[in-house]
């Protein structure tokens, strides 16, 4: 009971309080069936700017276990026809290996990569990698007799195959100032180097697609007509030869 000295607003403010029950469990929401939900599609066919298999961390160190052993193995030989890894596909110029099919290691494709940014310091360009360090070189030590195993790793490399792309590169640059920086790139790589440009022709093996298809290359031998053939006379036997054990 309250007191008869208290004021009458805040009397009419407890009367206006009132209880109400909560639910201990929240109401359902049924979604609305007329409404497709959205999906987004994830990209297919979606091509890394590495030529080689990729194996998540970076394009000199990928995040694989040291410990596995690795074989040797051989680069690529595209003996099909392949022109993969050939020409130049994301920037405007790029570098070319020409003479031999080799392993280069991260170290000297870092080496590259360091002098090319010195060359191009300032400029505005992006720098494309074809190329992942994914395999492991292991080496044992020296006078090392045989049968003591495989050796344990030393450094990452990449097994690059013949007249293949190794680095790209776009941006606001000329050139002659492109050309200096991938020449001095390719004094710091093993092996002879070019300088190639965006739509310049693919290369099978050795031999570059200009003015040739592949369709050409593929063909055993070239067709001859049955009327250019002409037959072979035999040709009138010489003089019998005196032999060299008579007088």
């Amino acid at each position: 009971m309250m007191r008869p000295n208290t004021p009458s607003c805040l009397i009419g403010a407890f009367r206006s309080l009132r209880l109400s029950h909560t639910p201990a469990t929240r109401p359902c929401i049924i979604p609305n069936t007329s409404i497709a939900p959205r999906t987004i599609q994830s990209p297919q066919n979606v091509r890394f700017f590495s030529a080689t298999a990729f194996m998540a961390g970076n394009w000199l160190e990928p995040s694989l276990d040291r410990k596995k052993k690795m074989m040797k193995g051989r680069p690529r030989v595209a003996t099909g026809g392949s022109t993969k890894g050939t020409t130049v596909v994301w920037g405007d110029y790029g570098i070319r290996m020409t003479d031999h099919h080799r392993r280069i290691s991260a170290k000297q494709l870092k080496v590259a990569e360091d002098t090319i940014k010195q060359r191009l310091r300032g400029q505005k360009y992006r720098l494309y990698k074809r190329v992942c360090c994914n395999v492991g070189v292991f080496v044992s030590g020296n006078e090392m007799r045989m049968g003591k195993g495989k050796g344990s790793f030393d450094h990452w490399a990449a097994r690059v195959a013949v007249n293949q792309i190794v680095l790209e590169l776009r941006g606001m640059i000329h050139e002659q100032v492109v050309r200096d920086a991938f020449r001095l790139a390719g004094n710091k790589l093993p092996g002879q180097w070019e300088f190639v440009k965006k739509g310049e022709p693919p290369v099978v093996g050795i031999t570059k697609l200009d003015g040739i298809t592949l369709e050409d290359l593929k063909r055993p031998r070239r067709k001859v007509l049955a009327e250019s053939l002409e037959p072979i006379t035999p040709q009138a036997s010489e003089t019998q030869r005196t032999p060299l054990d008579l007088p």
